[in-house]
């Protein structure tokens, strides 16, 4: 193992032996004993080997753990160094040398860590046998990686093993006969973050609902943070943002996820968002090179990405130089002559006449087949022809005019996917626009030529000698140059091509010929619920604008957003989009803003247009967070910055357009397509920088809003050709001073000098650890929601509610992570109302019942569970919500009696009780269950209760006090009987009275037995039992409406009239009556059913035993022999 040259000799010189010395080496060991066993302790606790020599220089420099792994080193040391070191004069000549040397030894044993640890699976595979040894976990929860480390508790570190699989953080330790076992799923986690202590100044901090834990003395802390950011944020998408995540193809399996499948994830993930690439884009190479850059004449250093269909570079001085060349616009790669001034060489040639050349790439042959074979791919999938007959009619537009860069002119690249594309484009032609919209509604009151438009011309000037340096099309060189060009407005003839090739639209709209087209055929005319919503709001889509104040702009818009929301259904329509899209056609054309909205919507600004619209969320605490580091003063006087959060929300959505004049607004755009986000970022510091002085003195929140609105309102574009536009989002009292006028082109120079030092990886980050905290956020909301509907309905304690809603959701994760996959969104879905948000199945349901429920009944447990879960899922969708799991609940622990008992007896009929259901098939007598036994127990004769008198009039007062509007149950038949018997004997096993409440039921079941009997016996013969009171017989069978378990509306369920069939005339029954009054005559039964019971020491332990009641459970589904045959 190579020791980075520094300090003396582990332990002391006079700790350390010299075993051996050549020139400017030696090799050194312990002295004694007690080193040598304190050092076998240490590499003990931290399962690695121990390294008993050194070679020092004598400082350490190499370690071993044996004379003979020493010797090889010293071997290496004698071949490669020795020789060299009589060259240098003085020992600080040789010791520099030595130590640059051990460094580069110790960069390339780093960079090659990965592959080592494939080389040598043992250690893995060790590690693995002891996660699951001490986690006990399904065989689907896989180790992804682990690590050695310290859990801090309070100021003790516990030195252990870290171990990060697909769905928790565990972590192991054992030391002086203490064991510590931790285990923190990844969704449960509120916040991940790298922080410092009075001890430690780098710790990965671990934020739960009630705990922080921090995790410190890492090998590498920032490889552990970056795949536990990963693992986190991979998790919480799956889990609770299905509505908006994309998992990458490696990632789709979660039991297949490894380490390298996470680093790869990372760095596709920062290649797409530094490039704004499409997401199915998958990185294949990253290689450092130079670039030949001709505005330079040099060779540019920085690295080459190659992925699916791109070769992008990137200069490593940021900001100097950016290269996206599409394989579409390639024509050839090849190889040049090698040699010294231009190592390794390739040339690419693009179709715009440009050539670029890359040298000093290492495995040059081997890069060049595989992007010969992805151009090939690409070329085959979409076949280009170059076509030169439009070039007569492109030269006064400067997108046609000459390159200089190659000296040639180029014309306009076209996709062929057919023979009859061009007349099926032609066809469909006549319905879309064919132009800018702002070319054709010239707005009323024009500048004159002499003030505004020589502007124009000036622009248009530097652009054009723009294009002629760094070339004009998606290939073109992107600097520090155009980004200033940028920030001074395009030029408005220029904008929506600009807009294009910035956001790699251009690819889009070239490989889809005629997509568009048949979107508008498809989804025109069709009626839904998102093209109610369009229509509602095309009318309010920049009304100040003339364009679309006439049916021309209106169709169009219409059939954008229609086209958009049948080509993306999950996202459809969401507001603002009309808003962002009106701009896109006054600049653009109609099929091409089509395809820039789908940049946006899919790329540039990913989870913000939908239900929850998560993605803008993000940015706004993303923007929180640069306030507190960019603008410290104002962050300080505004304790909470959750109001300035909340009125960025619609910067983000409406990229400004809907609180700046649009002539200003159109200037923030431009910056947008060029920088995404970041230019947003740094033009709302910008704003509140501003503002500052009055933000701080403003008094309260409605008046920090007031003076940001009006600052917004009074930015002026002194550069747009036309007249401003009327404002109508801005609102201040009259008697206030006429806020001064900012013109939007020094507001965004001041965004870019003073706040433009954002990275694309600081961003990505940010988004990243406020992602978690913004999905938490959604949960504690949901959970909040749903314990406010259900609080008032129910008894149960709002804390004790709360921890049943955390052990009701962690049930539903658990089959997350182990269970077969299936459609996450039948389960949880966050467009579903809150109470509906999380449901469980009848094996989650099982076990939480097993958990919680106070009517354990041993083995019979099972069985109940599945009653109560037929009686609970009345849509029969085979799932239920947390409200019915807690009514039920509810009325086990804190019902009276009769709700117990109404409960019990409604577990014990159809539709819970069914004809197959696995207990159902006793038989019909057993000891306990007898006629002959006698009505009284423990009474004289002449002191003998006349029980069937007393039931008569329990029956009629039972039923005088019955309310009216409730249905009537079904009589319960002798079968059903017999199974509400066995439960009841089952509940009262163990129970300190469970002789008397075995004697007591005996001779409660005996008495209905015969009033059963009674009545068979008197419906047989035509009579209607008058002298008991009973009901008549022929009941209306339906369920009785309650809150608990039949929805709200009226009429029957789906389910009622097959659930509960009308007794036939002359069968055995009982009513629910005549049990509750039966078991009203036993007191040991009533105290019973009213002794109060504790929720709270439930609660307690089935938080510690749900995960190994789950993992018992697969554990046994995991082996053969204990699989039970399906019926």
């Amino acid at each position: 193992m190579w020791k980075t040259p520094s300090g003396k000799c582990d332990g002391g010189e006079s700790a350390c032996s010299t075993c051996k010395h050549k020139v400017a080496f030696l090799v050194s060991s312990p002295r004694n004993y007690w080193t040598e066993l304190l050092d076998w302790i240490i590499a003990h606790q931290n399962n690695s080997p121990v390294r008993m020599f050194s070679i020092l220089t004598p400082n350490p420099q190499v370690q071993g753990a044996t004379l003979e792994e020493i010797n090889q080193h010293w071997d290496w040391l004698e071949q490669n160094l020795l020789h060299t070191l009589s060259v240098f004069d003085n020992k600080d000549d040789i010791a520099s040398f030595v130590k640059g040397k051990v460094k580069a030894l110790i960069a390339e044993e780093a960079s090659s860590r990965l592959a080592e640890q494939e080389e040598e699976p043992e250690k893995f595979r060790e590690a693995l046998v002891k996660f699951e040894a001490r986690f006990n976990f399904p065989e689907a929860e896989k180790l992804v990686t682990y690590y050695s480390c310290c859990c801090w508790k309070g100021r003790v570190p516990r030195q252990g093993w870290l171990y990060l699989s697909i769905n928790h953080l565990c972590f192991y330790s054992f030391f002086l006969g203490k064991e510590l076992k931790l285990v923190v799923p990844w969704v449960d986690i509120q916040k991940l973050e790298r922080t410092s202590n009075v001890f430690l100044t780098d710790t990965i901090r671990i934020t739960t609902q009630n705990k922080e834990r921090d995790f410190s003395m890492f090998l590498n802390l920032d490889e552990v943070f970056k795949i536990m950011e990963q693992l986190a944020d991979v998790t919480l998408r799956r889990l609770l943002d299905n509505e908006g995540f994309d998992l990458d193809p490696g990632l789709q399996e979660p039991s297949q996820i490894t380490k390298r499948d996470l680093e790869a994830r990372a760095q596709n993930e920062f290649f797409r968002a530094f490039f704004r690439l499409p997401r199915r884009e998958k990185l294949h190479a990253v290689l450092d090179c130079s670039l030949w850059t001709p505005f330079s004449r040099c060779h540019t250093a920085g690295r080459m990405f190659a992925s699916d269909s791109y070769i992008c570079f990137a200069s490593k001085e940021a900001g100097c130089c950016k290269v996206i060349l599409p394989f579409r616009e390639v024509v050839s790669i090849e190889k040049m002559e090698d040699t010294s001034l231009l190592p390794n060489p390739i040339i690419v040639s693009v179709r715009s006449k440009m050539a670029f050349q890359f040298i000093e790439l290492t495995d040059r042959d081997s890069l060049v087949e595989s992007l010969l074979a992805r151009l090939k791919q690409v070329h085959a999938d979409h076949p280009v022809h170059y076509d030169t007959t439009r070039d007569e009619d492109l030269t006064s537009s400067v997108f046609h005019s000459t390159s200089m860069c190659g000296d040639h002119r180029f014309g306009r690249i076209e996709m062929v996917s057919s023979q009859n594309s061009e007349e099926r484009e032609k066809e469909m032609s006549p319905q879309l626009h064919p132009e800018a919209l702002v070319a054709g509604f010239r707005r009323s009151g024009s500048q004159s030529p002499d003030s505004r438009l020589p502007r124009e011309q000036i622009k248009m000037r530097l652009w054009n000698d723009h294009f002629v340096e760094y070339g004009r099309t998606v290939c073109m060189f992107r600097t520090e140059k155009i980004r200033k060009l940028v920030a001074m407005g395009i030029p408005e003839s220029l904008r929506g091509k600009l807009w294009l090739l910035f956001s790699d639209a251009v690819t889009d709209l070239a490989s889809h010929p005629g997509y568009y087209g048949n979107l508008v055929e498809e989804s025109m005319g069709k009626c839904c619920l998102v093209t109610e919503e369009i229509e509602r709001d095309l009318h309010r889509s920049l009304p100040e604008h003339p364009a679309f104040q006439n049916e021309t702009g209106i169709a169009a818009l219409r059939r954008v957003l229609t086209a958009y929301a049948h080509r993306n259904p999950r996202i459809g329509y969401c507001q603002s989009m009309n808003i962002l899209t009106s701009l896109l056609l006054l600049y653009a054309e109609e099929e091409e803003a089509f395809w820039l909205l789908v940049a946006v919507c899919e790329r540039m600004l990913p989870d913000y247009f939908n239900h929850r619209v998560i993605g803008a969320q993000v940015d706004q605490s993303v923007f929180e967070e640069l306030i507190k580091e960019q603008l410290p003063e104002l962050a300080e006087h505004m304790q909470d910055l959750s109001a300035l959060a909340s009125i960025s929300l619609s910067w983000f959505l409406t990229l400004f357009l809907s609180i700046m004049p649009l002539e200003s607004a159109v200037n923030v755009v431009d910056c947008f397509f060029y920088d995404g986000i970041k230019a947003i970022f740094q033009l709302g510091l910008a704003v509140l920088e501003a503002n500052a002085e009055d933000l701080c003195s403003s008094k309260d929140d409605s008046q920090a809003l007031m003076v940001l609105s009006r600052f917004l309102d009074h930015i002026k574009n002194e550069d747009s050709p036309g007249p401003p536009l009327g404002s109508h989002h801005a609102f201040f009292s009259d008697d206030q001073e006429p806020c001064p006028m900012t013109d939007i082109a020094d507001l965004i120079r001041d965004s870019y000098e003073k706040f433009g030092d954002q990275s694309v990886a600081q961003i990505e980050h940010m988004r990243c650890k406020h992602r978690i905290r913004v999905l938490q956020g959604h949960e504690d909301t949901t959970k909040q929601n749903v314990l406010r509907v259900v609080i008032p309905e129910v008894s149960v304690l709002p804390e004790d509610l709360e921890e049943l809603y955390d052990l009701f959701k962690r049930e539903h994760m658990m089959s997350c992570y182990w269970e077969q996959p299936r459609p996450v969104a039948l389960r949880h879905d966050p467009s579903r109302p809150y109470a509906e948000q999380y449901r469980i199945d009848a094996r989650q349901f099982a076990r939480l019942f097993q958990l919680v429920s106070p009517w354990t009944c041993g083995a019979h447990t099972e069985i109940l569970a599945e009653r109560t879960f037929r009686l609970l899922d009345e849509n029969m969708d085979h799932l239920i919500e947390f409200k019915a799991f807690v009514s039920c609940l509810d009325i086990m622990y804190n019902g009276e009696m009769n709700e117990k008992i109404k409960l019990l007896y409604r577990l014990h009929i159809p539709p819970a009780l069914t004809e197959n259901d696995r207990d159902s098939q006793s038989p019909l007598k057993n000891p306990l269950l007898s006629t002959s036994r006698p009505l009284v127990f423990g009474k004289s004769n002449g002191d003998a209760v006349d029980y069937q008198k007393q039931l008569k009039q329990m029956i009629k007062d039972l039923a005088k006090e019955k309310d009216k509007t409730e249905k009537e149950l079904p009589k319960m038949s002798q079968r059903e009987f017999i199974q509400f018997c066995k439960t009841l004997y089952s509940m009262f096993h163990e129970d300190p009275e469970e002789n008397d409440l075995y004697q007591a039921i005996a001779t409660v079941t005996t008495l209905l037995l015969q009033i059963g009997e009674v009545g068979q016996r008197g419906s047989s013969s035509g009579s209607c039992s008058q002298e008991a009171g009973e009901e008549p017989q022929a009941l209306v069978p339906s369920p009785e409406q309650d809150s608990v378990f039949v929805d709200t509306h009226n009429g029957k369920s789906p389910r009622e009239s097959q659930a509960f069939p009308e007794a036939a005339q002359g069968d055995w029954t009982v009513s629910l009556e005549h049990i509750l009054a039966s078991l009203l005559t036993e007191q040991s039964l009533v105290n019973f059913f009213e002794k109060p019971l504790d929720i709270k020491s439930k609660l307690e332990n089935a938080k510690i035993n749900q995960y190994s009641l789950k993992t018992c459970e697969m554990n046994r589904q995991s082996q053969p022999e204990l699989k039970l045959s399906s019926p």
